[in-house]
């Protein structure tokens, strides 16, 4: 029996995640896109009511390629990402700043970022890039396929990173469906 359906999509500049219970009814709500840890309430994610951010947040990056993004499963992609990102924190296990962003006072309120490049040659082309600039991070290569999938850079204040990264796109859905069966 099929329960309902959501789907992500955007509408007018905003996500929006569309219910639909049954044939006749739909509930339509926007998503809300911040900086905010799921474990944070409401209330402090709200960015009307919580105290600024500062500029050197500790922050992860994790980029994913759009072509795979558009052609494997999701979950495959996701997947990824998340090889990427703990092998970039153990590989640094180490590091004040990654020990900062896993210490027990801040477990809870970790920031990731999530962008996408267009493809292969792009994803390279940051690396390189990173290497260059003497950031760290971990180029996920699929093994045995033996091709690069995505990147994490361990963590950093952003004030330190975030200018690689000011000319990605977020990732985001746009038009894919997720069908619950129960």
């Amino acid at each position: 029996m099929m329960a309902c359906i959501v789907s992500q999509f955007r509408f007018a500049h905003l996500p929006s995640t569309r219910v639909r219970f049954g044939p006749k009814h739909t509930l339509t709500a926007p998503i809300r896109l911040g900086f905010s840890s799921m474990s944070q309430p409401a209330s402090e994610a709200n960015p009307d009511t919580s105290k600024p951010e500062t500029p050197d947040v500790v922050v992860q990056y994790v980029v994913l390629r759009r072509d795979l993004i558009d052609t494997w499963p999701l979950g495959s992609v996701v997947t990824q990402g998340c090889h990427a990102s703990v092998s970039a924190i153990w590989s640094h296990k180490d590091d004040s700043h990654t020990l900062q962003y896993c210490s027990p006072e801040s477990i809870d309120s970790m920031h990731k970022v999530t962008l996408e490049v267009k493809g292969e040659p792009q994803i390279l082309n940051l690396s390189e890039k990173l290497k260059a600039g003497g950031i760290e991070h971990k180029l996920w290569i699929e093994q045995p396929e033996n091709f690069p999938t995505c990147l994490a850079t361990k963590p950093y204040p952003k004030s330190m990173v975030s200018s690689y990264f000011k000319k990605l796109k977020l990732f985001l859905l746009s038009h894919r469906v997720e069908t619950v069966r129960i």
